[in-house]
C-alpha cells in the first residue's frame, strides 16, 4: 500500500514541523548556564543523599478496575487493526491512532498518572502464572529490542505510515508478548513489552508512582528515579530512546536527506546504519564517561547504577521532538478515527510556543538528570570524591544538551 497523502516519510511517521524561530546561541547560554549553577549548588549545597526510591511516597488507597480497563483497550486496538486493515489507502486513522495517540500519547500520560501502559494493557488479561522463571539476564534488552524496531520502523521504513507496515509489526509485536506472557507471566510484560517499559520508565517521574509490592504512592519524581533498580539493557533501553531522537533529528537536515536519496546502500540501509550509529554513539559516549568516573571516584559498576540519571533527559527530548506532533496531528487523528474528514491545522501552535516547550523540555530534563546523578554520586563515591566523579557525567550532560539543541533547532 502506499502512504497516505500528507503523512510525513522522513520524520515521525506522520509529519514534522520545522519552523521554529529562536536564536541557537541563546538557547544554547540558557541551557549551559542552568546545568553549571545546577551542578555548583548541588556541590556546595548537597553533601548527602536526599532520596529514598521505593521507600518514599504516601499511599494512595485507591484500587482501579483493572480488568473492564483492559478489555476497553483491547478493543481499541481491536479497532486500529480494522482500520489499518480495512480503511481507504488516503485519510486513514489507524497510523494516526498509533503513532501519535498511542506512542506520542504515552509520554504525558505516563508523566502524569505514572506507568499507565501497566494498567491499560490488554496482553494483562492473559494469565499471569509463569511456567518458568524469567531469567534473570534477560532483563531489559528485549524491551530495548523492541524500542529499537518500532524506531527503526518510524524512522527508517520505507513507508513507515503504510497500513501493511504496521500490521505487520503488530503482528510480531503481539506475538512475542503473548508468547512471553504464557512462558513466564506477567513478569515478562514488566521487561519484554517495550511499551510497557517505555511508559514504565517516564512514569518514574511522575508524582502518582508505583512501589514493587504494587501499591499506588504519591512522591517526588526524584524518589520515583531513585527507585528504578539497575538491571541488564537497562542502559541499552534508555540509549535507544535518546539514539532514536538525535537520529530524528540528523535525518532531517540537508546533508544526511542527500545522502539517503544518492547514497550506494539505499535510503533504507544507511536508514539502518545511521540510526544504529546514534545509538551505539550515545551508548559509547555514556560508557567511557561513567567508566572515567568510576576512575576519578575509584569505583567500579557505575554504568548501570547511573542509568536512572537518562530517563528525564530522554522524557526531555521526547517531549521536544513530539509535542507538535501531538498537538497538530492529536485531534486530526481523532477526527478521522470517528468518521470526520478532517486537515491538519498547521497553526494550531504557535513556532515561539513550540520552541520555547522544547528548549525547555531539553533543559529542565538534563538538570532533573544532573540532581539525580549527583544524589547517587554522594551515596556511591567517597565524600572526598563525590564532586569530582560527577564531572565526567555533567561533561556529557553539557554534550548531549549542545547536540540535542542542534538537531533540533
Amino acid at each position: 500500500m502506499s502512504v497516505p497523502a500528507g503523512f510525513g516519510v522522513l520524520a515521525h511517521g506522520v509529519g514534522a514541523r520545522s519552523d521554529l524561530p529562536i536564536p541557537l546561541f541563546y538557547a544554547y547560554a540558557g541551557a549551559v548556564a542552568a546545568l553549571v549553577v545546577s551542578f555548583l549548588a548541588l556541590g556546595l549545597l548537597w553533601a548527602d543523599s536526599r532520596f529514598r526510591g521505593d521507600r518514599a511516597g504516601r499511599v494512595i488507597p485507591l484500587r482501579l478496575p483493572a480488568r473492564p480497563v483492559r478489555v476497553l483497550t483491547l478493543l481499541l486496538a481491536l479497532y486500529t487493526i480494522g482500520w489499518l486493515a480495512a480503511g481507504p489507502a488516503e485519510r486513514n486513522a489507524g497510523p494516526y491512532l498509533v503513532y501519535v495517540l498511542f506512542w506520542v500519547g504515552l509520554v504525558p500520560a505516563s508523566l502524569l498518572f505514572g506507568p499507565v501502559w501497566r494498567a491499560l494493557s490488554p496482553f494483562r488479561l492473559l494469565p499471569g502464572r509463569a511456567r518458568r522463571p524469567l531469567p534473570p539476564r534477560l532483563g531489559y534488552w528485549p524491551a530495548a529490542a523492541g524500542l529499537l524496531a518500532f524506531t527503526w520502523m518510524e524512522l527508517v521504513a520505507p513507508e513507515p505510515a503504510a497500513p501493511v507496515t504496521l500490521l505487520v509489526f503488530l503482528a510480531l509485536y503481539g506475538a512475542v508478548q503473548v508468547a512471553g506472557t504464557l512462558a513466564y507471566g506477567h513478569a515478562w510484560l514488566e521487561r519484554g513489552d517495550p511499551f510497557e517499559v517505555y511508559s514504565t520508565l517516564i512514569g518514574h517521574l511522575s508524582p502518582i508512582g508505583r512501589r514493587a509490592n504494587g501499591d499506588r504512592v504519591l512522591r517526588s519524581p526524584f524518589d520515583g528515579l531513585d527507585a528504578i533498580e539497575p538491571a541488564p539493557g537497562l542502559v541499552a533501553t534508555v540509549c535507544v530512546l535518546l539514539g532514536g531522537t538525535a537520529y530524528d533529528g540528523f535525518s532531517t537536515t540537508p546533508a544526511w536527506v542527500a545522502a539517503l536519496q544518492s547514497g550506494p546502500l539505499g535510503r533504507t540501509g544507511l536508514g539502518t546504519l545511521g540510526l544504529l550509529a546514534a545509538v551505539a554513539g550515545v551508548a559509547l559516549l555514556y560508557a567511557a564517561c561513567l567508566g572515567t568516573a568510576g576512575l576519578i571516584g575509584g569505583a567500579r559498576g557505575l554504568t548501570a547504577r547511573f542509568a536512572h540519571s537518562l530517563v528525564p533527559v530522554a522524557t526531555g527530548y521526547l517531549i521536544a521532538h513530539y509535542f507538535s506532533l501531538l498537538v497538530i496531528e492529536g485531534r486530526h487523528g481523532l477526527l478521522l478515527a470517528v468518521g470526520v474528514p478532517a486537515e491538519a491545522d498547521q497553526n494550531a501552535v504557535a513556532p515561539g510556543t513550540i520552541a520555547t516547550v522544547q528548549v525547555l523540555a531539553i533543559i529542565v530534563g538534563h538538570v532533573v538528570g544532573v540532581v539525580a546523578a549527583h544524589d547517587r554520586s554522594v551515596r556511591l563515591l567517597p565524600p572526598a570524591r563525590a564532586v569530582s566523579g560527577q564531572i565526567p557525567l555533567f561533561v556529557l550532560m553539557v554534550g548531549y544538551t549542545i547536540g540535542g539543541l542542534t538537531l533540533l533547532l
